[in-house]
């Protein structure tokens, strides 16, 4: 059992949620799959387990792993299935996982999310699934939102808008017609589209229209034109799908009638009320001045005003508010006097109901009695109004019948007559619109009233009653009633029967609306038909984008048959139209007389009687007459039927006369043609008599043109139908002929659209071939022919049982009518009418069959059975082929019902152990797509990923099965339905070569016959990924499919998806994209020329195959070759050539041989020319050769090439310098004759390269990496030539190429010859392996584990090669000994036995030759080397020659050399087996080849880990002497291993040697013993190879850029810092061109040192990022050192032209020097003992160090003495605002105060306790303990404690950083004082950088604002302070006199005031300002420096604002006059 299954079955016992959420993969699948199965398995929707699964699907679908993600998109499918609505409470946390994780996927991942967000839906969850799809859309990926659109799409179509509130919809639907994605917003119109189908367009026009452009109007107002109707919910939520068992079976057995099904299945509207947004209108009823208005004495001022509110209250809906008082005022309007306010009053009423709906109840029933009182006015303006509003009141719902039943009481007994009758036809009103419940509950009310008013003296008031027990009876019937109608008479009870019977049109009670249902039936009906196109995406909404129509199935899936029964209303208009077609269709009889009546007038009398007449001249001109008063009337229609009645009976179809009958042909064809209406009993009654007509072949040309025109009319289905009986039936065999023939011509007139196939294709069948006649059959072939070029080859299924010979003869009909689909275009078009509905034919009306009765659980358990040993072959067998013969018995053509299951099932067997079942499985599948057409595409659920993997088989006969199977998938659902799973295929590694090889060649075939195919895009990256593949017939097959994906999807489109395509890949496509268009145009002119050109040779070169790649020894034709035989044109050419001989052989003007070798692809293994290399190489030879020269190499005659070459040969000492230029092309051109193997042109190319290449030697030219690469495999590949001559020049070139190139560059390409197919190749590179080994074994010593490929051979069948193979490992044991068997590799034992006699028999060799023993030369090459040192290593080349870097040289920098000076040891080359000991191993680092270093490395990474994993044991401290001479060696090996890695060489040094730094540097110790000029060598090689561009395109390139990224961080990490600062401060200045790993491109030098200084600048932003914590890690002389020199270098006048142009290096160091002056304020000053701060002029950086403290004191930033935090300028500035008199004690307080509190914080406690015992040594005066009188006990002793630590530490030289320091106690109380709040800076503090991308990103750090925006002001002061004349005479007064800066007795003197800073000052001098005027004192020390000679304030305390300084800055000055003492400073 292998781990996997031993973990997954592990697994399997822990509970569902670890499996689920498992850290493998593979168990979170299994898991998955387990939960699916395990839901499948449920059937109680209140199972307790689901409610436990619920949780879990919200981190499952955020799966990152993407067939796990699927597989739990598929457990949570079957979940939902197997839930109620209660799975409803996880809705939207799981809806909100699948938005962010699942819609971005893969398309299956996008697909099955929409199905989960459908199941939502069904279990009610449908406002989770809103709330999602509002995020989703929001979405800024547009290939997220367009799933989300079309799902919203799929569940407003499947379940309508009752349970999809389109509201929602509708708020979502603006922000996506202005969407920047064109697919997103076709989508939205969709979804818009969608909307109008159900809530009506309307609507949706005042919703949406005013939020979008114009544009889009137009857009959706054009495919509004086809949206029509409402529509029906195709699906059912779960709690009705539940009941839905019950109501069926309550239906069987009630027998419902289809008018009350209708009714039920009438989708209710959708109020448009609900969709939109209330609007206020009381507050801006307030601000217009309605109360004001309401008010006025004036009419007009009152109407004004009530007329406002009626325009607000127009809106469709109001937000509820109070209008309590707005009604009060309208209730008093209502009587106004003036008609015209009570008129708007009453308006604005009716708009505050049908705004306010039952918001508005109260107050309507608060205005009726009012309203219903004003009913008394006549005026017909008032009255209208008040009915109008009366009627609003009821239908918004304000009122219903229950409300008002008192108010209609009183208003009955109103003493107007006019109020009752308005009253009562108001109730009638009401009662009409009520509903049929509501009426029965009431009418007991209702009915007294009405009873009551009938005896009203008034007519209409008895009417108004009559009509509202009317209304009652229509709607209850009259039973309730008749208890209350008995009390009425006889004549009353006759007049109300006759108003319900009159209404009802004589139906019975309860079914008097169903004309109302019945007419609004039809619609939904249309829709029905409308509904059946399967939408799956909101974009197949518009225009041209509708799928293939479906017929209309019912409930168990049967197709819905015309007059099946009386249930289905779905075809409800069909069997609407079906009666009215009966009896339209059948004329009736009529008499001669009675047509003659009805003629009236139109014809003429006399033009009658001749009709009738027995000579038929006569009737001729009759006829000729009637035809002629015919065409003379406009309007035919009226008088059609009489006209065509009159000449069916005269003269009648029995007229002899031929010339009579051809007129009367006219005449019916005539007026079939004109009249807008032909009925369908005219053509019944003639169609008998010109069917025979069509039999008379003097007839038969009208009266074929006359059926054609009755087809016109009434369409060709009706026509065939009469048709088939007729001919059938007739004795004469013409009519059937010959009416067939007519068929025939219909067909092709208006194809197949309005036919019945099935009935067409049975009569075919049943009548015309099984006629006797050849006649009948050859016509019936012919019509069949016809609709196969409508239908294609599935109409063969339906016709399998014919004889084989009509078969035969039906074939070959086909083949005379190929199928032609959708282009296939009708000629003629059917008159549009009622009549002319037929069933949807087209391509897809062939009948399909219900198989899903078919498809048993028993045949889906034998397919499925995953065991085999359960299911026996034969059963699997049997299973697949009786799914066979459902498809033959379905004709071939079946419906996708049931067939889910089936291909599930059918999946199964893919994965068969028995390949033949796998193979049938195939057929079986190709057979169901086939049979199903484009619906395979949503049964198979991806079932074409699993056929697509069946590739991956070894057999090629499962290949080709896959591939047939594959073809039937496409001709079912079209290529760009499969794209997407073929993409995927071809980049699963487990499909294997061969299989993409074949996939490849498929998809070449398919593109090949397309012009524009889009999707074809998709396939870029896997062809461009595979033309890198190992395999070359995948890679040759790759690019004859590239070829065809560039010509069918355009340049434009391929560029635009180039984002996703990296590396190689990218290459490949953008050289086949250059330039544009040419390759299509080169490949169409050559197909051209090939054809064109007669001669054999012409012919053979001009082939290519289909997809454009050219086989070796083709070659593309040149239009410039215009060779002939004959010998004129010799002489023509001869007379060019004397022409052109002026001319230079060679022109290299022009040429650039850098830009052409940049587009080599550099491999080892040879691969053929292709056509756009050829046409290339060919447009070079005519650019850069001479014309005549030009014609010889390009002619396709063999001899002209050979004298091309003797050209070439003769002028070759002339023209060296333009041979090398243009190598590289004459290099093609020689691989392409190798190609073409013409003996006596490859002769001569074998002569002349000798020669060229002396030649290059001579000049001291070797052949460039492109070069080699051009050339080298095909010399390898082609060295196996068949004639022995051939060969053995070939070996020789080769071995002058080795010479002379390089041995270690040349051995991959002849490793790569071992692995040829020509078994005589190999034979020489084996034979060339030896030589190298024995010839050049130092050079290719890296490389000897390529032994075992040669050792390998050994087993080989052929003698020749095992011979071969056998010698040059006997070479190799001379060369090395028995260590050869390490590079040898596994071998079998009879391997083993022949290498060991080999290898004995060449030792005896040896011995007899006296050549000493196997391996002795070269371990007395490591002896010589040991003792001579590295001179005899680099003569023999072994240093020489490892490293092949490029021409460009480097110059090497003395550190390493005088680093390795101080540690003699002797250089030893290791031995073959490896170093054994630390000294060994870096000797082969330093002098091996990069192959040989890997092993030395290999040493040095152990004993690191061994040093590391013990830090305390001899080794490491060992190691760290050591350090710097094994950083030293790697540094110096990292240059060496990365040139010989872009010769093309593995990576694996390079890789091995960063590992070994980064082990290095990872360990502190290690990084901290490096020296500072070994770092700078390594930080300089690591910063210019992140800059090399070739570095990504190296093998593993990205994964370099990444190692040196991390490695660069791991040494700002870990190494010393002072050495890091000044190091990279160092490299701040212009880099040495020298030291670039390669020479410049296209880039300047500065532009190189730029972006060289911008990494530098990067790395010293992360050390100075963490300066603040490091600061006492740092030697902050040498750093302020570095600085010094790098300003004075640059000068002030540089310094001011770089802050002016913002110069980055310049920005870096001021930010250094700003950030050590803020973290140790003044005492900076104290660190400059290694400036010469007395030179003249003064050191620039003196006047910045005076200039940061200036700017930071001004800001409050100042950190005064070590890394204090806080400031105390602000301290002064809060507690006294006057810092003059701030005293020296109050400042010490207040300092001593922070440090407290830092002492009382565990995370600062130790720098607290520091910088306390500071002050205790600068004022030991000061009593410390006396400020902490409020503090506990414990945290004094704690002080105490701590103080006396620092003493000894201070005593044993440690600083604090390193101290641990317990916790202080909390207890302390000191009052906390009030400090300046902190910088910017230093609230937000730099923190460690995670990562530093080193390579790309701009510099983010934030400058401060001295070095930023004040740089001109700075430059401006320093130069200022620097030339004033001021300066003198301050400096002057500052000092006693002979006192002088910089001398040893200034020093004193700073000395003796820093002291005196301690003790006290003048209090003179207590007014100065702080301000620096010199930068060599501290900032504000000229306070403390007396200025007379009597030193009366020295006793007196401090009183200016003076900082302390700390004992570093004593200590700097004392190390600064002990350099003086001794002299060792001198001036810069």
């Amino acid at each position: 059992m292998s781990e996997d299954e031993k973990l997954l079955k592990e697994a399997k016992k822990l509970p569902w949620e670890d499996r689920l959420l498992h850290k493998n993969w593979k168990v979170r699948n299994d898991a998955n799959i387990d939960l699916a199965a395990l839901c499948d398995s449920i059937t109680d929707p209140k199972d307790p387990r689901l409610r436990e699964f619920g949780s879990f699907f919200k981190k499952t679908v955020a799966d990152s792993n993407a067939p796990v993600q699927e597989k739990a998109l598929d457990a949570l499918i079957a979940y939902l299935r197997a839930a109620d609505a209660d799975a409803g409470r996880y809705a939207k946390e799981v809806c909100d996982a699948i938005v962010a994780k699942c819609l971005t996927g893969r398309p299956k991942t996008v697909e099955k999310s929409q199905a989960v967000f459908m199941l939502w839906v069904e279990l009610e969850a449908v406002d989770a699934f809103l709330d999602a799809m509002e995020k989703a859309i929001k979405n800024k990926v547009a290939k997220a939102v367009v799933p989300a659109i079309d799902v919203m799409f799929q569940a407003l179509s499947e379940f309508g808008a009752k349970i999809v509130p389109p509201k929602r919809i509708l708020k979502m639907l603006p922000e996506l017609f202005d969407h920047q994605d064109q697919n997103v917003r076709a989508s939205s119109k969709g979804l818009t589209l969608e909307l109008c189908r159900w809530i009506g367009k309307d609507p949706v026009k005042s919703i949406l229209f005013e939020k979008m452009r114009d544009t889009m109007k137009k857009e959706l107002e054009a495919e509004l034109v086809n949206v029509s109707g409402s529509a029906r919910p195709s699906r059912k939520i779960r709690s009705e799908q539940d009941k839905e068992p019950e109501q069926e079976a309550l239906a069987e057995v009630v027998g419902s009638g289809p008018i009350e099904e209708s009714v039920a299945d009438v989708p209710q509207a959708i109020d448009e009320y609900e969709l939109v947004d209330p609007i206020d209108i009381l507050t801006p009823l307030e601000k217009s001045g309605f109360w004001d208005g309401v008010k006025a004495t004036k009419w007009s001022e009152r109407k004004d005003a009530v007329a406002e509110l009626t325009r607000l209250a127009s809106v469709k809906r109001i937000a509820p508010g109070d209008f309590t008082e707005i009604c009060r005022t309208l209730k008093k309007l209502i009587t106004d006097v003036n008609i015209a306010v009570a008129v708007e009053a009453i308006q604005a009423i009716g708009n505050l109901a049908r705004g306010l709906r039952t918001n508005f109840s109260g107050n309507s029933r608060y205005l009726l009695p009012v309203l219903l009182e004003k009913l008394k006015e006549k005026k017909p303006a008032l009255n209208e109004s008040l009915i109008q509003t009366l009627q609003a009141m009821h239908k918004a719902g304000c009122l219903n019948l229950a409300d008002v039943v008192e108010d209609v009481k009183v208003a009955v007994k109103n003493k107007v007559p006019l109020v009752r009758s308005l009253t009562l036809n108001w109730v009638t009103y009401c009662i009409e619109t009520s509903n049929k419940a509501v009426v029965l509950k009431l009418h007991k009310d209702y009915v007294p009233i009405c009873m009551e008013s009938l005896n009203d003296g008034t007519p209409e008031v008895r009417d108004a009653a009559f009509s509202a027990l009317a209304a009652i009876a229509k709607l209850v019937g009259m039973r309730p009633l008749e208890r209350s109608l008995e009390k009425l008479d006889d004549v009353r009870k006759k007049k109300l029967s006759e108003m319900i019977g009159g209404s009802g049109s004589g139906l019975p009670s309860g079914t008097n609306s169903a004309p109302v249902q019945t007419s609004g039936g039809s619609l939904p009906s249309m829709e029905a038909s409308e509904g059946s196109f399967v939408r799956k995406s909101a974009a197949s909404m518009l225009s041209g984008k509708k799928p293939a129509q479906t017929a209309p199935v019912n409930k168990k899936g049967v197709p819905v048959k015309l007059n099946a029964s009386k249930k289905g209303d779905g075809a409800g208009q069909l069997k609407a139209l079906k009666p009215v077609e009966n009896e339209d269709v059948e004329p009736a009889d009529m008499s001669l007389e009675e047509i003659e009546s009805r003629l009236d007038s139109l014809i003429r009398a006399d033009t009658i009687s001749q009709l009738k007449s027995t000579a038929w001249k006569e009737r001729l001109e009759a006829i000729a007459a009637f035809k002629e008063q015919v065409e003379g009337i406009q309007d035919l229609d009226q008088s059609v039927e009489i006209f065509i009645r009159l000449l069916c009976v005269v003269p009648g179809w029995n007229e002899k006369n031929v010339q009579v009958q051809q007129q009367v042909i006219e005449v019916i064809t005539h007026i079939a043609s004109t009249a807008k209406k032909f009925p369908k009993k005219c053509v019944v009654l003639c169609l008998l008599g010109i069917s025979e007509r069509v039999a008379d072949i003097k007839t038969r040309a009208p009266a074929m043109k006359c059926l054609t025109t009755f087809s016109e009319a009434v369409g060709p289905g009706f026509i065939f139908e009469r048709v088939y009986k007729i001919m059938k039936e007739h004795k004469n065999p013409k009519v059937l002929s010959e009416g067939i023939l007519w068929m025939v011509s219909a067909v092709e007139d208006f194809g197949v659209s309005h036919l019945k196939l099935k009935d067409l294709i049975d009569f075919c069948k049943d009548t015309g071939l099984q006629s006797s006649a050849a006649a009948t059959r050859n016509a019936t072939i012919k019509l069949i022919g016809a609709l196969h070029k409508y239908v294609g080859p599935d109409i063969k299924g339906f016709l399998t049982d014919v004889k084989p010979a009509l078969l035969s003869a039906l074939d070959v009909e086909y083949e005379k009518n190929p199928y032609e689909g959708a282009s296939a275009v009708p000629k003629k078009a059917v008159k549009p009418s009622e009549s002319t509905l037929s069933v949807a034919g087209g391509i897809d009306g062939l009948p399909r069959e219900d198989i899903s009765g078919k498809v048993t659980p028993a045949l889906l358990k034998s397919l499925e059975s995953p065991d085999w040993k359960v299911l026996i072959f034969n059963v699997r067998l049997e299973s697949i082929e009786a799914v066979n013969k459902i498809l033959e018995e379905a004709n071939k053509r079946i419906q996708p019902t049931g067939t889910v299951e089936l291909l599930g099932g059918l999946r199964g067997r893919l994965y068969d152990s028995n390949k033949n079942l796998v193979m049938a499985t195939l057929a079986t599948i190709g057979g169901v797509a086939s049979a199903m057409g484009p619906a395979v595409e949503k049964s198979s659920k991806g079932i074409l990923s699993d056929v697509l993997k069946c590739l991956g088989d070894n057999k090629k006969h499962m290949r080709e099965c896959t591939l047939a199977t594959l073809d039937t998938w496409v001709t079912a659902v079209q290529l760009d339905k499969v794209v997407p799973y073929i993409a995927s295929a071809l980049m699963d590694a487990k499909l294997g070569a061969e299989g993409r090889k074949d996939l490849f060649d498929w998809l070449s075939r398919q593109l090949s016959g397309l012009s524009n195919f889009s999707d074809a895009v998709y396939l870029l990256k896997p062809a461009a990924s595979a033309m890198t593949d190992k395999s070359s017939d995948v890679r040759k097959a790759a690019e004859a499919c590239m070829t065809e994906i560039l010509k069918v999807s355009g340049q434009e489109t391929i560029t635009k998806n180039l984002k996703d395509i990296h590396g190689p890949s990218l290459a490949i496509v953008l050289e086949r994209l250059r330039p544009p268009g040419a390759f299509h145009d080169s490949f169409e002119s050559a197909r051209t020329v090939s054809t064109a050109l007669a001669s054999k040779n012409s012919s053979k070169v001009g082939k290519s195959t289909s997809n454009g790649v050219l086989k070796h020894g083709n070659r593309a034709l040149s239009s410039r070759v215009n060779s002939t035989k004959g010998s004129r044109p010799e002489t023509v050419m001869t007379v060019q050539d004397i022409a052109v001989q002026s001319q230079a052989l060679l022109n290299v003007k022009d040429s650039n041989k850098e830009d052409r070798e940049r587009l080599i692809i550099r491999r080892f293994k040879f691969e053929e020319l292709r056509f756009e290399q050829i046409q290339e190489l060919e447009n070079d030879v005519v650019k850069y050769f001479r014309e005549d020269l030009q014609r010889r190499l390009l002619s396709t005659d063999f001899k002209k090439q050979v004298d091309g070459i003797e050209m070439l040969q003769k002028a070759l000492p002339s023209i060296r310098k333009e041979v090398i230029e243009l190598l590289d092309i004459l290099l093609r051109w020689f691989v392409l004759r190798f190609c073409e193997s013409n003996t006596t042109c490859l002769l001569k190319v074998l002569e002349f390269l000798p020669e060229l290449f002396d030649t290059l030697r001579a000049e001291g030219y070797t052949m460039t990496e492109s070069e080699a690469a051009i050339f080298l495999p095909c010399l390898i590949e082609k060295s196996g030539h068949n004639i022995e001559k051939v060969r053995e020049k070939m070996r020789e070139l080769t071995k002058q190429i080795v010479h002379a190139y390089s041995a270690t560059k040349a051995f991959p390409y002849i490793l790569e010859g071992l692995r040829s197919k020509n078994n005589r190749t190999r034979i020489e590179c084996v034979d060339l392996v030896g030589y190298l080994i024995d010839n050049h074994g130092t050079e290719v010593g890296g490389q000897l584990k390529s032994l075992q490929i040669v050792a390998s051979l050994t087993a080989e069948r052929d003698g020749e090669i095992r011979k071969a193979a056998l010698n040059t490992l006997a070479t190799g044991y001379k060369i090395l000994g028995e260590d050869i068997w390490r590079y040898v590799g596994k071998l079998t034992d009879a391997q083993k036995s022949m290498l060991d006699d080999r290898f004995k028999w060449k030792a005896r060799e040896m011995d007899k030759r006296k050549e000493g023993k196997p391996g002795e030369a070269r371990a007395a090459l490591r002896r010589s080397v040991r003792e001579y040192g590295s001179e005899i290593a680099e003569q023999s080349g072994e240093v020489s020659r490892s490293i092949s870097g490029p021409i460009f040289t480097r110059e090497s920098y003395p550190h390493a050399e005088l680093h390795m000076e101080r540690h003699p040891i002797p250089r030893t080359l290791s031995p073959v087996n490896g170093p054994t000991d630390w000294n060994e191993a870096l000797e082969v680092i330093s002098y091996g080849s990069p192959e040989q270093s890997v092993e030395g490395m290999k040493v040095v990474c152990h004993e690191l880990t061994q040093a590391t994993n013990d830090p305390e044991s001899s080794g490491m401290d060992d190691i760290v002497k050591d350090a710097d001479r094994l950083v030293s060696c790697l540094a110096s090996k990292v240059a060496k291993t990365f040139d010989f890695s872009l010769t093309g060489a593995s990576s694996r040094s390079c890789k091995y040697v960063l590992n070994t730094l980064m082990q290095t540097f990872q360990n502190k110790r290690l990084a901290h013993a490096v020296k500072e000029s070994t770092l700078d060598v390594l930080i300089t090689e690591l910063l210019l190879w992140l800059l090399d561009e070739r570095v990504p395109r190296m093998d593993d390139g990205s994964q370099l850029l990444k190692a040196l990224n991390v490695l660069m961080l791991k040494i700002l990490d870990n190494a010393e810092r002072t050495s890091s600062f000044v190091v990279l401060i160092n490299l701040l200045r212009p880099l040495d061109p020298s030291r670039w790993p390669s020479p410049a491109q296209n880039e300047t030098a500065a532009i190189r040192n730029q972006k060289f200084s911008d990494l530098v600048v990067k790395c010293l932003i992360k050390l100075t990022k963490v300066l603040q914590s490091t600061i006492f890690d740092v030697d902050l002389d040498r750093i302020l050192q570095s600085i010094h020199v790098y300003l004075q270098e640059l000068g002030m006048d540089e310094i001011r032209r770089r802050a002016g142009a913002d110069d980055k290096p310049l920005r870096m160091v001021k930010t250094v020097l700003h950030e050590l002056v803020k973290f140790r304020g003044t005492a900076i000053k104290g660190h400059l003992s290694m400036v010469p701060i007395d030179m003249e002029p003064q050191p620039i950086i003196l006047a910045y160090i005076d200039l940061n403290l200036q700017t930071l004191a001004a800001a409050r930033m100042l950190t005064p003495s070590g890394p204090v935090g806080q400031t105390h300028w602000g301290d002064s500035a809060a507690n006294n605002p006057s810092p003059a008199t701030h005293s020296a004690d109050s400042q010490l307080k207040q300092e001593l105060a922070a440090i407290f509190k830092k002492i009382g914080d565990k995370q600062t406690c130790s720098i607290g306790l520091y910088e306390l015992y500071r002050i205790t040594q600068l004022y030991p005066k000061v009593d410390i303990f006396s400020q902490l009188q409020n503090a506990s006990e414990a945290f004094r002793t704690y002080i105490r404690d701590g103080l006396a630590q620092m003493e000894k530490n201070a005593a044993a030289g440690r600083t604090p950083s390193s101290l641990p320091m317990s916790t202080p106690p909390p207890a302390i109380t000191l009052p906390s004082p009030k400090f300046a709040p902190l910088s910017p800076v230093q609230t937000n503090s730099l923190n460690d950088a995670k990562s530093l991308n080193l390579r790309a990103e701009p510099t983010n750090f934030s400058l401060p604002p001295s070095h930023t925006d004040e740089d001109i002001a700075t430059n401006g002061i320093i130069s200022r302070s620097l030339t004033s004349d001021h300066y003198s005479s301050e400096r002057s007064d500052r000092y006693p006199s002979g006192v002088t800066s910089g001398t040893l007795d200034a020093i004193r003197e700073r000395m003796k005031s820093i002291q005196l800073a301690a003790a006290g000052g003048s209090p003179t001098d207590a007014v100065k300002p702080l301000v620096s005027l010199n930068g060599n004192l501290s900032f504000g020390l000229n306070s403390l420096i007396p200025h007379s000679s009597d030193g009366s304030g020295a006793e007196n305390p401090v009183q200016s604002g003076v900082l302390p300084m700390d004992e570093k800055a004593l200590s700097g000055l004392q190390a600064r006059m002990e350099r003086l003492k001794s002299g060792s400073i001198e001036p810069l």
